[in-house]
């Protein structure tokens, strides 16, 4: 799977991401539970297997902890608990989407567990929905758009949105440490 996200990672994961007019390109899917996830294939570094995670005394419940990646401290969140889903055990599907996310410092490194990675995902603009209106929810704030792909529904996320600025500013700083 690696090898075909590299092949379609031609710009690095610091290349601008589409405007939003124009979102057609290149999605990482994923799963949790029953839903299709698709993250913009430049914010991804790359994929891991789940791994040994060491805990983090007193950050939020979505925050794993953090793993030695090739000699890095890695910010590890899991996006079920932000989501508010039931967690779930890790299996051998389980794994880790290491992604770069832009903040006012620089960019966080981070890595986001998912129930598995299914493929990378070619959406035509035609095919993005913009996200729903929920109202006072927040949710849609996370949400780039709504991806029609076949009779499928792929939920794209902005994967600088997934955490707060205060959130990212805290992972950034555990990162560091």
């Amino acid at each position: 799977m690696m090898n075909a996200i590299q092949d379609q990672h031609t710009g690095g994961a610091a290349a601008l991401a589409p405007s939003a007019g124009d979102l057609g390109g290149k999605y990482l899917g994923f799963r949790l539970g029953d839903e299709t996830y698709g993250l913009q294939i430049l914010s991804i570094q790359e994929i891991i297997g789940i791994m040994d995670i060491t805990k983090i005394p007193q950050t939020p419940d979505y925050v794993r902890g953090v793993v030695n990646l090739r000699g890095c401290v890695l910010p590890v969140i899991e996006l079920r608990a932000k989501f508010g889903l039931d967690c779930v055990e890790d299996t051998e599907h389980t794994c880790i989407v290491v992604v770069q996310v832009a903040t006012d410092t620089g960019q966080v490194t981070m890595g986001i567990i998912v129930d598995n990675v299914s493929e990378v995902i070619e959406i035509a603009s035609d095919q993005i929905e913009p996200p729903p209106d929920f109202g006072e929810n927040h949710a849609n704030d996370m949400i780039l758009g709504i991806g029609k792909v076949g009779n499928e529904i792929i939920m794209l996320l902005k994967v600088e949105s997934i955490l707060s600025i205060q959130n990212l500013a805290m992972i950034d700083e555990l990162s560091r440490s």
